[in-house]
Order: C-alpha cells, then structure tokens, then sequence
C-alpha cells in the first residue's frame, strides 16, 4: 500500500507543478511589456478597474491658456493643439483642461454662444454620444463637443463630414456641466 499511496503523491505533485507552469506561461503571454532599464513604468489600473482608451495626444505639457482667448468665463478651444480649456471667472483656480479629437470639419477662428445641447444623441458619425454642446456651423455642418458613450477617441474618417469634436467621457461630463446655453466659446487656431 506504501508504495501506491507515494506513486499517487508523485503523480499529484507533478500534475500540480505541470498547473502551476501553465499558468505561469499563461501570465507572461499577456503581462505588459516591461520598460527599458531606466524608464520609468506606466502603472497599471487598479485591479478590476476597466482600462480607459487612450486620449488623444497634445502635447507632453499642455501649453498656457492662448493669449488671443478672450477673457472672463468661456470655452477656449485650440484647433492646432487639440486642447480645450474650461476658463471660470477670474480669481478662480486654474482652468481646466484636456485634450480632443477634432471632427474633420473646423469652425473658424472666432467667438460664439452655446445654442444648443442634447443629453444623448447619435452623432453625424453614426455613433451614439452623449454630453453635446453646440456652438458653430461650418461649411453646412453643426460643430459641437461631445463624448461616445464607449468611451473611444478615434480619429474621424477623413471622407465623412463631421461636426464631432470628441473627447473622454469624464471630460464630457465637465464640459456638459461648465457649457450651459449662451456660455462664450472662442476658438483659436
């Protein structure tokens, strides 16, 4: 009986080291790259935390709020460094702001009123968004702000007429609270 009862422990702790390197390999195939020795590593989300997409790249540091912007509370959008700022009032602490995805069609240079909003929508793109604050037409097409509701920062499809300067959701939600009708929004190149 010993020697049945020691081949059974055998074969169970091979069967167990044999699980334990599958899973192992299992981890290594998809673990993240590891950086170069003397980079700095990128953390990873919190377990059970969803990955957000990527939001589109401005610069490494967001440059100051344009000069040419206007003053007093308003929306600075930045055509070439795809940035929005939200300004406040004077006094207040700094602006926030973010990076955007521009739609394909821009509105010129200039100062407009928010006239429109809509809590959930389908955009010119097809794609359901949410958080829209109109301000502009160009070229026959609506332009406004907004966020998709799974969350991506695509670039538009360059052949499609868009109005949809998109941005993350959670930047959607600060622009949808600080843009209300009537808010200044000026546009810069």
């Amino acid at each position: 009986m010993a020697r049945s009862s020691s081949g059974i422990v055998a074969g169970l702790t091979a069967a167990a080291l044999a699980m334990v390197g599958f899973l192992a390999y299992q981890a290594s195939a998809t673990a993240p790259a590891r950086p170069a020795a003397g980079a700095k590593a990128e953390p990873s989300p919190a377990a059970g935390q969803a990955q957000q997409p990527a939001a589109p790249q401005g610069p490494a540091k967001p440059g100051p709020l344009p000069a040419d912007s206007g003053t007093g509370t308003r929306v600075v959008y930045s055509v070439g460094q795809k940035r929005v700022w939200l300004v406040g009032e004077p006094g207040k602490p700094e602006p926030r702001t973010f990076a955007v995805m521009p739609s394909t069609v821009q509105p010129k240079a200039g100062t407009y009123m928010v006239n429109s909003r809509s809590g959930a929508v389908t955009g010119s793109d097809g794609v359901p968004v949410e958080h829209v604050v109109r301000f502009a037409t160009s070229d026959g097409v609506v332009v406004g702000f907004s966020a998709r509701l799974d969350g991506a920062l695509p670039e538009p499809d360059p052949k499609k007429k868009t109005g949809g300067i998109r941005m993350s959701r959670a930047d959607g939600d600060a622009m949808w609270n600080f843009a209300t009708i009537n808010t200044k929004v000026v546009v810069v190149p």
